[in-house]
């Protein structure tokens, strides 16, 4: 059976130059890093190496890159020490369509006496800056918020949005694990402080992140431990997965010229051929600005669930916008706080194509789900719900 994986916001395949690079580390050069003998030394320099590569990515200097577990560590390091250094600063403000690792963590927050903003989105997915700009006071310690979403690729207008929080004198937060690899950042220009990245989202292993701290920004780490990473880390780094990191990094720089306008060439393909071939379907945040691997489409009167179950009987890997716990089957946060339409909520499926896809992909794609919309239509609850409630309004 013919395999088609286009879930690679989730997750990517590890690159074979990025296992090459990794495997010596786990080999022959096994030695800790912080340790005083000759096995230590060339870990050392890897290390640096690698720091060196996801500096260069960024746009940064290697001094504020800081190695750790993945995103997630990341992004909850970044609020945590921005409350940590700014004891009498207790209100966040973020967005209602954040990754979990944020959303999650200001949940736990608001019960410890944190006071959180969520700012809404328009149908499109995008932020109101007015609304940004009022909602931040002289008690705000950090604005988080996400440099494009994982779910739709609505890329946010990250700089605009910089420039209104730096002239608050507040520290500004991106979630960049879904941006970074896929867009060009420079953050030497930025008004960025404090930005997160993941390693598995461009082809490096799970387990491998990065948090990039502007220079002079004040720190409190949230492991504690030795003095690994200039103390703002605490933990016996993990050497084969940085030098993964490091090696993805800079394939990902030379890769980028080429592999976005490749991924957007497939994406644009693909839904064109959807929104042609199957009625009653839409994109969520189409007339947004989006990442360019990335498609978020609904089709209406169908679940979600039951369109990657048939997906991936036929052999294609997608995510689908809607989350199934406890037996109720509810839209996801992005796609609530967008206002998309009960009917077509359900129904959304997420297709994230990397430089491993091919062209006839997207051919194979749509060629299979077309049939499998027609099919789940045909036997749809709740397309005979609303048709029911519609004859009874007549």
């Amino acid at each position: 059976m013919r395999t088609v994986y286009v879930d690679n916001n989730a997750t990517t395949a590890v690159a074979p130059e990025v296992l090459d690079a990794m495997v010596p580390f786990l080999k022959e050069h096994y030695g800790n890093p912080s340790s005083m003998h000759l096995f230590a030394v060339e870990p050392q320099e890897a290390v640096a190496r690698a720091r060196e590569q996801v500096a260069h990515l960024l746009g940064a200097d290697p001094s504020e890159i800081v190695f750790t577990s993945c995103g997630s560590e990341s992004d909850n390091a970044a609020i945590r020490s921005a409350l940590e250094t700014q004891p009498f600063k207790r209100h966040i403000v973020t967005t209602k369509v954040e990754h979990a690792a944020v959303l999650g963590l200001c949940k736990q927050l608001q019960l410890n006496g944190c006071q959180v903003t969520f700012l809404s989105v328009d149908g499109e997915g995008r932020l109101d800056l007015k609304e940004l700009e009022e909602a931040i006071t002289d008690q705000t310690a950090i604005v988080s918020i996400m440099y494009a979403n994982n779910e739709t690729g609505i890329v946010n207008p990250i700089e605009e949005i910089g420039r209104i929080v730096k002239s608050k004198g507040v520290l500004f937060h991106s979630d960049a694990v879904q941006a970074v690899g896929k867009l060009p950042i420079d953050l030497a220009e930025s008004t960025i402080d404090v930005l997160s990245m993941s390693g598995h989202k461009l082809h490096a292993p799970k387990g491998i992140g990065a948090l990039y701290i502007r220079r002079g920004t004040r720190w409190s780490p949230f492991l504690v431990g030795g003095h690994q990473e200039h103390g703002r880390r605490g933990g016996t780094e993990n050497v084969p997965y940085i030098v993964a990191l490091g090696r993805a990094c800079e394939l990902a720089e030379q890769h980028l010229g080429a592999d976005a306008p490749r991924e957007r060439k497939m994406r644009d393909r693909l839904e064109k051929e959807l929104l042609t071939r199957i009625p009653d379907s839409r994109v969520n945040g189409g007339w947004a600005e989006r990442l360019p691997n990335t498609l978020s489409i609904c089709f209406e009167f169908v679940e979600g669930e039951a369109i990657l179950l048939l997906l991936s009987q036929s052999g294609i890997a997608a995510s689908s916008g809607s989350a199934c716990t406890s037996g109720s089957l509810e839209p996801s946060h992005v796609l609530r706080a967008m206002g998309v339409p009960f009917t077509y909520a359900h129904g959304s499926v997420r297709f994230s194509f990397s430089r491993y896809n091919q062209d006839d992909d997207v051919d194979y794609i749509t060629d299979t789900l077309v049939p499998i919309i027609k099919r789940l239509r045909e036997i749809s609850p709740f397309k005979r719900q609303v048709n029911t409630s519609a004859a009874r309004a007549k």
